[in-house]
């Protein structure tokens, strides 16, 4: 018998609770993040005043933002629209069913506020305090290593620092040409993003981007901490050592491990001098030596650290792939380290989600 449509209900009851899955992946998730913002109340009790008209909560807005990196959702528009109709947002970011959705510009200007108050590195520190709380963190063995970002800023925008604002030419895309001219970050800068450099790795072109860096701990691949600097020859290095001096400091061995470009005496001291064993790959050419002896290498962990480390490169392909962060939508070295640490926050909650629902912890 042919079934016939029927006319759509004037009205409804939805919970919306009962319309997500049992076994849906952000159920886990929300478990998380709730106990998370549980956390950082008396921080939000300190960023509002106690007077005026309501703002957007904090709790909601962190809770939409995470739904970016989780979904790949490009823009803010775009997220404000899915949660117009898309119910599972809705029950994510605690919605109702008849609950406005906020106006794009509303929304990014109270995001400006967390930017301002460092709430992503607060985010997380409380994800990593998860992790440590369910003993999945080592405290012995690390990973570090960086990429790089490209910048939101085109090449057209690299001018010589001593030259004049040149007259609009009409339109938003100007001709430029700049074939034969030499560029470097000492004589040029963007004029979008001041602080992004032209930078490269490998047989590649250089663009504008910032270098991040990311430390890793070898148990279960979840990251610890991380750093965003501008594109220069030793930012990496450099980097590293600054989370490494971040650690608490703990009596014992404990081990890094990271890829030849950190094959130089200075990040080897470095390393040890912050308490850490430097297993990081040999680079040996016919002009140069590493920096890494025999004693280092014949090491059993040398040869675990180096397996290891590979799964770093999980995190930059994720964040940089699912997380939108493969071509930057914020200018500026500070919203930029904001964005890449919520975003790796994202990460350790997916790989949270994961380990839990292997039976890892509870």
């Amino acid at each position: 018998m042919r079934g016939k449509a029927k006319q759509p209900a004037l009205f409804s009851c939805v919970i919306l609770e009962d319309r997500v899955p049992r076994d849906h992946p952000l159920r886990t998730i929300k478990r998380l993040v709730d106990e998370i913002l549980e956390s950082l109340s008396p921080r939000f009790e300190a960023m509002y005043a106690r007077r005026g008209r309501p703002s957007v909560p904090p709790e909601q807005l962190l809770r939409a933002l995470l739904l970016q990196p989780l979904y790949s959702l490009r823009s803010e528009r775009m997220l404000m629209e899915q949660l117009d109709f898309n119910l599972l947002f809705r029950w994510f970011v605690g919605l109702g069913i008849d609950d406005r959705v906020w106006v794009p510009e509303t929304f990014s200007m109270n995001r400006e506020r967390l930017i301002g108050s460092e709430i992503a590195q607060a985010f997380f520190a409380a994800v990593r305090e998860q992790a440590a709380r369910r003993k999945l963190l080592s405290d012995d063995h690390f990973t570090v290593d960086g990429t790089l970002l490209d910048a939101w800023a085109s090449q057209k925008s690299f001018r010589p620092k001593d030259e004049p604002p040149s007259p609009s030419a009409g339109g938003r895309n100007p001709e430029v040409d700049f074939r034969g001219e030499k560029r470097s970050n000492a004589t040029h800068r963007s004029t979008s993003d001041p602080d992004a450099r032209l930078a490269k790795k490998g047989n590649t072109a250089a663009k504008l981007c910032y270098v991040a860096s990311a430390l890793m701990e070898n148990r279960h691949g979840l990251i610890v901490d991380t750093e965003v600097e501008h594109a220069t020859g030793t930012a990496e290095r450099d980097s590293a050592l600054a989370m490494l001096e971040r650690m608490p400091h703990r009596e014992g061995d404990r081990t890094v491990g990271a890829d030849k470009h950190y094959d130089t005496k200075d990040f080897v001291e470095g390393c040890r001098t912050r308490g850490f064993l430097p297993h990081v790959a040999q680079n040996i050419t016919a002009l140069r030596k590493s920096a890494i002896d025999a004693r280092t290498t014949s090491h059993p962990g040398y040869e675990a650290s180096q397996r290891r480390r590979k799964l770093v490169e999980q995190s930059f392909g994720w964040t940089k792939t699912v997380g939108l962060l493969g071509k930057l939508r914020h200018r500026g070295k500070a919203r930029v380290q904001w964005v890449y640490a919520f975003t790796a926050a994202a990460y350790n909650l997916v790989r949270l989600r994961t380990l839990i629902g292997a039976g890892v912890c509870p």
